[in-house]
């Protein structure tokens, strides 16, 4: 949102009108959505220079979205003075397109038919696989909020048998069978193929997602063996930082925390400290990311960063102060 109110700021005298739509807010009733949504822009954006539309029947996505092939949120569509759309795509990719769009020279140009091109040949794999997906979504969140974790894991399996690498899947597969039916003897080979699948994939996204069942504070480690446990977070952060080095000019904030929260476990202190360091480091790197992303990840980092640290850390204004009984819940047995 403060890239758009840049954005609008910008460009105002140039006839330019942002109108942002709110198209995905969870609520029970339209007019609890829209009660959310006023009480969020109040909080986080009291200085919005925008209008905020709301739609809460599926509009958008049945006449905009899904029709031009777009799954990313947020998209950003780009009408020209003639009432055509003359782009799709990212908000980050205004910067470079809103002046071409404003002289008339984009919509026409080689360079906007070939990122139409790439966009529609990439977003429409991921649009069909999203209608293969919504079934089975719609019917694991049904389970999952009455608890039916029979019905939820019986879900999960049809999906993975249709999407076996659909990386929601797996994990939601192995969330259930470790941390909700708690069944060890099926869940622990689960683990392990899907540790062996983010190696043998040199995938970061899958390796941190294992390391995340592993880890992460908000799951019950408790029935994991230990020693297992740390090996497996050992191979998976040794491989994480082989494919995202610390002096590489890769961006650390997506896989570093959770990286850092295996050594922070396994009694290395001072190298957790390091890699969220670096993490922190690399949100104001060359690579730039959105504000609105800068502004999600800042806060968990720093109280990361301030519980390894055992006092009160601070970047810029933003300040965060030790947390007590911070530790996720781990086994008492002897390793």
């Amino acid at each position: 949102m403060p890239h758009l109110m840049q954005l609008q700021e910008k460009y105002r005298d140039s006839g330019l009108e942002v109108v942002g739509i709110a198209a995905d807010e969870d609520a029970p009733t339209a007019v609890e959505a829209r009660t959310k949504l006023d009480a969020w822009l109040t909080e986080k954006c009291s200085n919005l220079n925008y209008r905020m539309a709301f739609d809460y029947t599926g509009e958008m996505n049945k006449l905009w979205m899904e029709p031009s092939f777009s799954v990313a949120i947020p998209t950003s569509f780009v009408v020209d003075r003639d009432g055509h759309i003359a782009f799709i795509g990212l908000p980050t990719e205004l910067d470079e397109v809103l002046p071409k769009v404003h002289n008339g020279s984009w919509r026409t140009s080689d360079q906007a038919k070939s990122a139409d091109t790439e966009r529609i040949a990439k977003n429409e794999r991921m649009a069909r696989e999203q209608a293969l997906k919504k079934p089975i979504d719609d019917r694991f969140w049904a389970a999952v909020k009455t608890e039916d974790w029979k019905t939820a894991l019986s879900a999960i399996e049809e999906g993975i048998a249709l999407l076996p690498d659909n990386l929601n899947f797996r994990l939601a597969h192995a969330t259930l069978v470790l941390h909700k039916i708690h069944d060890m003897w099926t869940g622990l080979p689960l683990m392990h193929q899907l540790v062996r699948d983010a190696i043998d994939r040199n995938s970061e996204d899958w390796m941190i997602a294992a390391l995340n069942q592993l880890f992460h504070p908000n799951l019950d480690h408790s029935r994991f063996p230990s020693p297992e446990r740390f090996a497996i977070g050992k191979e998976l952060s040794e491989h994480v930082l082989a494919l995202n080095p610390p002096q590489g000019d890769s961006p650390k904030f997506w896989s570093y925390p959770a990286v850092a929260r295996y050594y922070h476990e396994s009694g290395n202190k001072n190298r957790a400290i390091e890699l969220v360091e670096l993490a922190l480091k690399s949100l104001d790197g060359p690579e730039p990311i959105p504000d609105e992303l800068k502004e999600h990840l800042l806060p968990e980092l720093l109280q990361a960063l301030a519980n390894y640290k055992d006092e009160k850390v601070c970047h810029g204004a933003l300040c965060a102060a030790p947390q007590k009984n911070f530790l996720p819940k781990v086994s008492k047995r002897r390793p």
